[in-house]
């Protein structure tokens, strides 16, 4: 299910990041009393009373005609383009400046709901503040303080009203969905076309073409699947052009319909830091992981290529170790239909329920093998393990104190997992309890 998408956009210095952070939880973004560290816009989940959605912090929009100004204006836009509801912040100590105004017109164009928030109002004796911004057409002003968190239950509150009527998406059982992500032009759209056997997707050499998620129901070998392409994840700092209306959100919401994610690489261009960027994403969410390094046509090979190839994804990826690494051409089809193969084995393991007596031979000959941790005198007992979910393969270890599970050997658990019981693509997750 689509997640609501909020943005938070203003001038500069009028405390964006630090709301931003109040409502995630987390000091994700910058902050600094200096207009303009926020550049890019920054991505994050939050909850409010039973609503799950996605941030989006954006840089402070000026008047001027500065280059650095027109790029975080376009970052802006986009990140307004994305958004399902609009916080629009200002500085309650400040007064309404032209600045304001200005944001206030490119709001007016976007047909959005939009809630305008006063900030630096840090008691209830500087509410007298918030009334001129009456002014700029949004309605009731709602006082907040991102310094002391002082009215941003009320703002979610609004802005909680404004979220779309959002649909349960229908999940048939015996349909595998998974998608492509990737940089742009990396070949994910020539990748569903080869897939499919259909021109279904857009293809062509300029980075971008394709301008949003576009879903291709496909059955092969009795299996049914649900291929969902994605737009092209740009890098951070790079200015979208305005034709452009996709983003990184949308393949997070690719990432969040699918079972399976196919990382596509670029055998041309080798590893980019970008990659792992959009690898974190798709591991973040436990989606079941395989790297598809496409264009492998192109290369002038030996006997060592494709060894060296895979050393290189292990080394920029040493989170993903357990992902399957495959090596394709989209325009000469090469190895393309075993795709459909690999995301099956991922998917059946993604999905996989381990016995409980079973689970528990194979954790206590592992720890006869290898004893747990001690600190301080006092050593981690393992009492018991279950498995509580799937999709991921997620196991609680009931322990005499949860502070003793080193990551070491936490580890050393999910290795054990992976040895027994295959988990090929999959990650694990592993929670310890103290037992009571």
């Amino acid at each position: 299910m689509k997640k609501p998408t909020v943005a938070i956009v203003g001038r500069p210095n009028v405390g964006k990041s630090t709301i931003f952070n109040r409502i995630v939880g987390e000091r994700i973004s910058i902050v600094e009393d200096v207009p303009g560290v926020t550049r890019d816009r920054i991505y994050s989940s939050a909850e409010w009373l039973m609503h799950d959605f996605n941030m989006i912090d954006t840089g402070g929009i000026d008047i001027g005609d500065e280059p650095i100004l027109e790029k975080i204006k376009a970052q802006a836009e986009v990140a307004i383009d994305e958004a399902d509801v609009i916080i629009f912040l200002t500085n309650g100590r400040e007064g309404v400046t032209d600045a304001d105004e200005y944001v206030a017109k490119m709001l007016y164009r976007t047909k959005k709901p939009v809630v305008l928030a006063v900030n630096k109002v840090d008691n209830f004796e500087q509410r007298d503040m918030i009334y001129d911004f009456y002014s700029l057409g949004f309605g009731d002003p709602h006082p907040v303080s991102g310094a002391h968190g002082l009215g941003i239950g009320d703002l979610l509150d609004e802005v909680a009203k404004h979220f779309p009527m959002l649909e349960e998406e229908v999940i048939e059982d015996d349909v595998i969905r998974f998608c492509l992500i990737g940089r742009p032009n990396v070949g994910k759209s020539s990748l569903v076309n080869a897939l499919s056997g259909e021109e279904r997707a857009i293809v062509s050499d300029v980075a971008g073409t394709t301008t949003d998620a576009t879903d291709t129901d496909y059955e092969y070998e009795g299996q049914k699947y649900k291929i969902i392409d994605t737009a092209g994840m740009r890098k951070k700092g790079k200015v979208y052009e305005k034709t452009e209306k996709y983003s990184v959100m949308r393949a997070l919401r690719a990432i969040e319909r699918s079972d399976v994610v196919c990382i596509v690489l670029n055998a041309e261009e080798g590893i980019r830091e970008q990659d792992k960027r959009i690898a974190g994403y798709a591991e973040e969410e436990g989606r079941g992981i395989i790297f598809v390094v496409n264009k492998w046509d192109t290369l002038k090979k030996d006997t060592k290529t494709m060894d060296q190839f895979t050393d290189k994804i292990r080394y920029h990826f040493p989170f993903l170790d357990y992902a399957p690494i495959m090596y394709v051409s989209a325009k000469t089809k090469q190895r393309v239909p075993i795709i459909f193969d690999r995301v099956k084995l991922v998917s059946e393991n993604h999905a996989l329920r381990i016995q409980s007596s079973t689970l528990n031979e194979v954790i206590e000959d592992a720890i006869a093998r290898t004893p747990t941790p001690s600190d301080k005198g006092k050593r981690l007992r393992v009492y018991y393990t279950t498995q509580v979910a799937v999709r991921p393969p997620t196991f609680v270890v009931f322990v005499n104190d949860p502070q003793l599970m080193h990551f070491s050997y936490e580890r050393f658990l999910q290795n054990t997992l992976r040895n027994a019981f295959g988990f090929e693509g999959t990650p694990i997750r592993i929670i310890s309890r103290a037992r009571t």
